[in-house]
């Protein structure tokens, strides 16, 4: 297939670029940008650049639908929203990484992200891309709303405990850390070097856009409407997130059942891997690759269960997971492309 990314200038569409190049099933590969037209992608990432040698095109829609079977949508929010109709009208697949497309409801889009929503129409079409656990609508969907990368992790997480009904939705509290590249490449006040070497922040407090995702799809496997606990933290490193959940177990239960639960549930999933009883992931053991590492324990003193999700934000969390998506879409093995190992130390 012939392949559009919309968005170079991000680690997002770079990440993307760098997955795509060797994908066995990429017949062509173009880059559209609204800043960077006739520059070449070398000049903001120069270890692209052996790999893709064209200049940066504009963003026509009306000349991309001629020229791609997809497009991979690696824009901030508002930007996918506006060009999304008439991409889907001129009959490529979609694979939205920007949030755009991923709530159902447009005045809790409006709220969280403070612009104005797609439209509910073009919101219906999309798919909520979380591979392992929406495959067979993936399978059947033209438009994907690729999950945030937070979500990702927690939800992974959170899901074979949810799906069993097995914990108090209400006392689920989630404490998650991320890699700085998570708040993207432009440069701020919060990220910059200074600031973040040798520091540890809380950011958004109790009001991060990922908060209505998690709690959307929470609803959707549940007859039970509750909010979680969402906080978020930066951490002085480039990738990967580590999300620890706690939930309040309303049953009495061992460490062999907790983790055979979660080895039912993800048994035919390449990327998700269970760690054996008392082990617990690091994000260094998930680094550049599209794997989401689980380690759960049972704590009888407190009855809580406690989850420790890592993925790597860049790739399982936006990059890769599309891909993955891209994969379910077209009938292709899900891990065609991202068959790779992560990179440690």
């Amino acid at each position: 297939m012939k392949v559009g990314i919309i968005g170079a200038s991000g680690y997002g569409g770079a990440d993307l670029l760098r997955l795509l190049w060797q994908h066995p099933y990429k017949s062509e590969l173009k880059v559209y940008t609204s800043s960077q037209q006739g520059m070449h992608i070398h000049e903001s990432y120069p270890h692209l650049s052996t790999i893709f040698e064209q200049p940066l095109e504009d963003v026509n829609v009306a000349q991309i639908v001629k020229e791609v079977d997809v497009v991979f949508l690696a824009t901030p929010p508002g930007v996918s929203s506006a060009l999304s109709e008439d991409l889907a009208r001129g009959g490529v697949q979609i694979i939205d990484l920007s949030g755009d497309l991923r709530l159902t409801d447009p005045t809790a889009y409006e709220a969280w992200y403070k612009r104005k929503a797609a439209p509910i129409e073009l919101i219906n079409q999309a798919q909520y891309g979380l591979t392992e656990w929406n495959r067979e609508a993936i399978a059947e969907a033209s438009i994907i709303a690729n999950p945030g990368c937070f979500p990702t992790a927690i939800l992974l997480g959170l899901a074979p405990l949810v799906k069993a009904g097995i914990i108090d939705l209400e006392s689920i509290i989630i404490d998650a850390k991320s890699g700085t590249s998570g708040a993207g490449r432009t440069p701020s006040a919060i990220t910059h070097f200074s600031e973040m070497n040798e520091n540890f922040k809380a950011y958004q407090v109790n009001t991060h856009k990922h908060v209505p995702e998690i709690e959307q799809v929470l609803n959707e496997w549940t007859d039970e409407k509750s909010p979680v606990t969402f906080q978020p933290h930066l951490v002085p490193m480039v990738r990967g997130i580590m999300a620890t959940i706690y939930a309040k177990a309303n049953q009495t239960m061992t460490e062999e059942q907790l983790r055979e639960l979660y080895e039912n549930k993800y048994k035919d999933c390449y990327f998700v891997r269970v760690r054996p009883i008392g082990s617990y992931p690091a994000t260094k053991e998930v680094y550049g690759s599209n794997f989401c590492d689980i380690g759960v324990t049972y704590d009888e003193r407190t009855g809580r269960i406690t989850v420790v999700s890592v993925i790597d934000n860049v790739v399982k969390g936006a990059s890769g997971q599309a891909i993955q998506n891209w994969n379910v879409m077209n009938g292709w093995e899900e891990s065609t492309g991202l068959k790779f190992v992560p990179v440690y130390p």
